[in-house]
């Protein structure tokens, strides 16, 4: 029986597969070359997860993988209805960047409540101008996304002493729906997005949105870039409607040198690293070995994606 084929979208640094030699053919290929070898892999591995190859490519024709995964949390630059309507099994990185990310949100706001950006920008002039600052114990944050991430966010930020509303599709146990965010906006210090990018959620944070929070309130977003209208972002912060944003994902990445988000008043952007500790890209290949193998001898694998919700469903509702 010949070997299954394993193809891999790649990126530099290239993944360590070497745990798999002499038991899988491993092919490589870049964005444009996708298409063309598509049809021969049983198993791809989409390590460059930046790139929408795979939406683009998956639509041909010939034979599919029966198996694709994607080396980052988000998959909505894999899926297109084909893919969703295959039989081909998606899975992600779930169990990689949730610490981290959590971390990096913890450090936001702290960062936003001491005023860290303005202490940093007073020592670059050299002037000495006390102030005060905001406690973060006993302030309000909402976290937009019930899932993994948005859990273990709310996890931390609750151990600061932070009063969280975690939010998510649907309302079930100690998790809110929906219908909760208007009103637990309106009284947040801190919202917080880490939901998944779906057509629910695209657009979701615009004016009418920034318009509902408290004018000494700050957002943060590591979802996804698409879910926030960033000339409404960038008009609430000019105009003092909110006090401060935080950016870790854009709509388009990387975010180019003419690009306005730079300039904006109170707002920190960074370039899409909230999950990226130290030897994270060696985690995500040890975690797709550990996948291969239950994959290779026929057991059920961790991670899979319900292509009609674009997500991992939460293990208490199907949303």
């Amino acid at each position: 029986m010949p070997e299954p084929v394993l193809l891999v979208l790649d990126a530099d640094p290239p993944p360590r597969l070497g745990a798999l030699t002499g038991r899988v053919q491993v092919r490589h290929t870049d964005a444009a070359g996708l298409a063309g070898v598509l049809p021969h892999a049983d198993v791809l591995l989409v390590w460059d997860f930046t790139s929408d190859a795979v939406r683009s490519a998956w639509p041909g024709g010939g034979p599919r993988p029966a198996w694709v995964h994607t080396a980052s949390a988000g998959v909505d630059r894999l899926l297109c209805p084909e893919l969703a309507e295959s039989d081909t099994v998606v899975t992600n990185a779930r169990g990689v960047f949730e610490q981290p990310m959590s971390e990096y949100v913890a450090g936001l706001v702290l960062a936003f409540a001491k005023d860290l950006p303005g202490t940093l920008d007073l020592q670059r002039r050299r002037r000495w101008r006390h102030r005060e600052t905001v406690r973060v114990a006993g302030s309000r944050a909402v976290v937009v996304g019930a899932g993994p991430v948005g859990r273990e966010i709310t996890r931390l930020l609750m151990a600061l002493g932070v009063e969280v509303a975690l939010v998510g599709r649907t309302a079930r146990r100690t998790i809110h729906g929906a219908g909760d965010l208007d009103r637990l906006t309106a009284r947040a210090d801190w919202v917080i997005c880490a939901a998944p990018l779906t057509p629910r959620t695209y657009g979701m944070f615009d004016s009418r949105f920034f318009g509902l929070m408290q004018p000494s309130a700050v957002f943060i977003n590591v979802g996804r870039g698409p879910m926030v209208v960033q000339d409404d972002l960038v008009g609430a912060l000019r105009s003092r409607w909110i006090a401060g944003a935080a950016l870790d994902v854009f709509e388009r990445e990387p975010l180019g040198p003419d690009s306005p988000l730079w300039d904006v008043p109170g707002l920190i952007v960074s370039p899409h690293m909230s999950g990226d500790a130290v030897g994270w890209r060696d985690r995500l290949g040890e975690q797709f070995v550990a996948m291969y193998e239950r994959w290779e001898a026929g057991e059920p694998l961790p991670n899979v994606v319900d292509k009609r919700l674009g997500h991992i469903p939460s293990p208490d509702t199907e949303g």
